[in-house]
């Protein structure tokens, strides 16, 4: 089998569609999550620990160039080339792992609920067998 034909076959199946689905769906919802954590839950622990943008709590590795006056923010020494150890940023996305990782397994779960089937019902027992067994039981009275 040639490697065209094997692959028409692989995407007749409708695993790439699938897939595909699955890709874009997963990133609109990975989008979600993390305006969810960006925009709501991280201002407030934000907040409890003292600050209003947890993301931009981090520790400077190097000065800045000289001759540098922008602000002190992350973005901002990012781009101006000085290593930064941006532990609150790390946590920011730790925290929007955790959630996203939370809700797919939520949703796997109540996924795997749904397909569980229940064991058929016991099929009924023929007639003619009800009738040998009474028959049996009548002759051992």
């Amino acid at each position: 089998m040639g490697l065209a034909s094997e692959f028409k076959e692989f995407a007749a199946k409708g695993n790439v569609v699938d897939l595909a689905v699955g890709v874009i769906i997963g990133a609109a919802f990975g989008k979600i999550v993390d305006s969810l954590v960006k925009d709501l839950i991280m201002p407030v622990v934000g907040r409890i620990f003292g600050g209003l943008d947890f993301s931009n709590y981090f520790v400077a590795l190097a000065s800045p160039p000289p001759g540098y006056a922008g602000p002190m923010t992350y973005e901002a020494l990012t781009k101006a080339g000085v290593p930064l150890f941006a532990w609150g940023n790390f946590l920011t996305i730790s925290v929007n792992f955790l959630i996203l990782a939370f809700i797919i397994f939520m949703m796997v779960r109540q996924i795997n609920k749904l397909r569980r089937t229940e064991p058929p019902p016991a099929a009924a027992t023929p007639e003619d067998t009800v009738l040998l067994r009474e028959i049996r039981d009548a002759l051992k009275r």
